[in-house]
């Protein structure tokens, strides 16, 4: 049987894939997945009132702007995805309830609730295998010239959490390949600008490293999580000192 599947993006929401310095020559390949809170037409508010739609259930606030400090430091490549983690979260695999959320913290999603398979395949193919595609091909160009490629994945976190303070400041997140979190932290502990925590404020039993395995674990490759508490980068400035930080660690990372 094939499914009708709904139209998700319109002409003028655009694509759903982001990509900056697509010749960087960096090996670091930066992703942001939580990038944007920009919904497509189609989905109107979801239901939500604007402050969820601007808080972090709906997106990683300040990550895409430290990620863009980085990238332009090192010459890097950055892919990320232009609408809401409420419409799908690209850092779940389709299996997961967390793809498409019925529930964030304290909020109730009514325009994800009860959705048919028709509808969650509709929003998959939409969001979820276009961004992931478009990082397998850019892995797969750079081997082809010759370029490594660390895969880099940029987060912010919220301080507070269903009422409970949050304090670690930077998370340095891996999976089963700790080799670049090691290093870094190494080199966070020498520099200890921020309080630095391994697998905080989330780890893999949280189901946070799905882009890790997709792209780095599969591939061999080097990877790394990265999750900035986000009252620390909420403006330029915070912005500006935290992706410095980051740069250096990773740089100093990679020349170790």
């Amino acid at each position: 049987m094939v499914l009708a599947r709904p139209k998700i993006l319109s002409e003028a929401d655009g694509d759903c894939v982001g990509i900056e310095r697509i010749h960087g020559r960096s090996p670091v390949l930066l992703v942001c997945e939580h990038a944007s809170n920009a919904l497509p037409a189609v989905f109107g508010d979801l239901g939500l009132p604007s402050e969820a739609l601007s808080s972090h259930i709906a997106w990683d606030p300040g990550a895409l702007a430290v990620a863009r400090n980085i990238s332009e430091a090192l010459d890097a490549t950055l892919v990320y995805q232009r609408f809401s983690r409420l419409i799908y979260d690209c850092n779940r695999p389709p299996s997961s309830p967390g793809a498409m959320p019925e529930t964030s913290e304290i909020y109730d999603i009514p325009g994800n609730k009860d959705l048919s398979a028709e509808e969650r395949l509709a929003r998959t193919d939409a969001l979820y295998v276009p961004f992931h595609d478009a990082i397998r091909g850019l892995i797969r160009d750079r081997r082809a010239r010759g370029q490594d490629s660390i895969i880099v994945t940029m987060h912010s976190f919220t301080p507070v959490y269903h009422g409970r303070e949050r304090a670690v400041e930077l998370g340095i997140l891996h999976d089963e390949d700790s080799r670049l979190a090691d290093l870094m932290l190494e080199a966070a502990a020498e520099a200890p600008l921020y309080r630095t925590e391994r697998n905080k404020p989330y780890g893999p039993e949280d189901g946070v490293t799905h882009t890790l395995i997709l792209h780095g674990l599969s591939n061999g490759l080097r990877n790394v999580m990265i999750e900035v508490r986000n009252d620390l980068i909420a403006d330029d400035t915070g912005q500006g000192v935290m992706a410095d930080y980051l740069k250096g660690l990773l740089q100093q990372s990679l020349d170790a």
